[in-house]
């Protein structure tokens, strides 16, 4: 069999992961591949822990990213906190939650589990409650669910754990670089995120955070499995080598103690996504994806299509649509990929082929990647026979663009 050069259709993703990457960072990937002890390329590591600290919003000393989707940096910050025995308390309202519980099963951690029903989150006091039932060691959450739609309260929690020496560990692999995140003000003490979402670089690698409270427990436990006879080790030493965040920080340090080879293009294209965002600023690029999030609900509302959850903790970043009755929610996304070349997502678990997941993440959270998905899902639906306002939706979007972009103008 022949295989020709490769050659993909362009599509507009609007899905909650992976988004369109920035040209920019496209760009970056076709750097060419230098040494990862070279001079210039150690300096890329210093300067992408630098744009890290920067959206991350921390004075951590420790900022750098897993090789790895997403799921590598998690896995890698509870496999070296966690002890067999451990209690770890999860607050689960949606699919990623139970990812988080799995884990720390792995781990040998005893997991305690909330859960919540899906599209609801938690009052941050019933937490706090169930953390002094439990006393755990760590409290682990997802900020944003993309399953639900929902975006978890952090703040009072994350006050409560640091008052009484309890680790927070967050996956915020939806919302950083898209909601308001503060690190250090919300006292996370270790943070996660993935480069395919709100950074809109391509998936592959997991930024994450922490802070001298972590590095404590990495340092303790590196210490006494030096220390132990073998047999004794095998209780207490971190299970995996390639997520020991113990080595791999030694490998961020000047140090630069090899512990992998370092994913050069993907560096790059970190680092450049990074830059853009500083570039954007912080707050203004959290703006824009508010903007987008906003006139993407205006839109399916003045559609007349129903969103799922209320709009009290919704994720800006992921809008979730009810499928009309009577219409196929598999139909509806292949008809848009074939036909309009537009990508949206199904959904897991007891919303699985319920609802559609629209994302407005990074690159991809764009006016006119809004108004073609609206257009898009419209004539879908219409074409597959369910009631809606046609037309109605663009030009709500159009008009609520026409007064965010130029409130003076639009007024008079």
């Amino acid at each position: 069999m022949e295989y020709q050069e490769l050659n993909l259709p362009s599509r507009t993703i609007m899905t909650p992961g992976p988004v369109e990457a920035d040209p920019r960072v496209l760009r970056a990937l076709s750097t060419p591949i230098i040494g990862q002890f070279d001079p210039q390329f150690l300096n890329l590591m210093d300067e992408t822990s630098d744009l890290l600290r920067y959206v991350f919003q921390t004075s951590n000393h420790r900022a750098f990213p897993v090789d790895g989707t997403s799921r590598s940096g998690l896995e890698a910050v509870l496999t070296s906190i966690i002890e067999p025995g451990d209690k770890v308390l999860v607050p689960v309202f949606g699919r990623f939650g139970y990812l988080l519980t799995e884990m720390v099963d792995r781990a040998g951690g005893q997991t305690h589990m909330m859960e919540a029903e899906w599209g609801q989150v938690y009052d941050p006091q019933d937490v706090i409650a169930e953390i002094k039932k439990i006393n755990p060691k760590v409290v682990a959450v997802v900020h944003g669910e993309t399953s639900t739609g929902r975006m978890q309260p952090l703040e009072e929690i994350g006050a409560f754990c640091r008052e009484n020496d309890i680790l927070f560990v967050v996956d915020a692999v939806a919302t950083l670089a898209g909601v308001e995140f503060n690190t250090d003000e919300w006292n996370v003490d270790a943070v996660i995120t993935g480069t395919q979402k709100c950074l809109a670089v391509p998936t592959g690698m997991a930024p994450l955070t922490y802070n001298d409270r972590i590095e404590e427990i990495l340092l303790a436990r590196k210490k006494i499995e030096r220390g132990l006879s073998y047999d004794a080790v095998n209780d207490k030493k971190i299970q995996s080598n390639y997520f020991d965040l113990s080595q791999i920080q030694d490998y961020w340090s000047p140090d630069r103690l090899n512990h992998h080879t370092e994913s050069t293009t993907m560096l790059y294209a970190l680092r450049e996504g990074l830059r853009v965002i500083k570039e954007e600023g912080i707050k203004s690029r959290i703006d824009r994806h508010t903007k987008h999030g906003k006139a993407l609900s205006l839109g399916l509302k003045a559609m007349g299509v129903e969103l799922f959850g209320e709009e009290e903790n919704k994720l800006p970043v992921v809008t979730i649509v009810k499928v009309p009755e009577g219409i196929s929610e598999q139909a509806v996304r292949q008809t848009m990929l074939n036909q309009f070349g537009i990508e949206i997502a199904g959904a897991f678990g007891p919303l699985k082929g319920k609802v559609w997941r629209i994302g407005s993440m990074g690159y991809s959270s764009r006016k006119n990647n809004i108004l073609r998905v609206l257009s898009a899902l419209e004539s879908t639906l219409t074409y597959f026979g369910a009631k809606v306002n046609k037309g109605d939706a663009v030009q709500a979007t159009l008009e609520y663009y026409a007064e965010a972009d130029n409130p003076v103008i639009y007024k008079v």
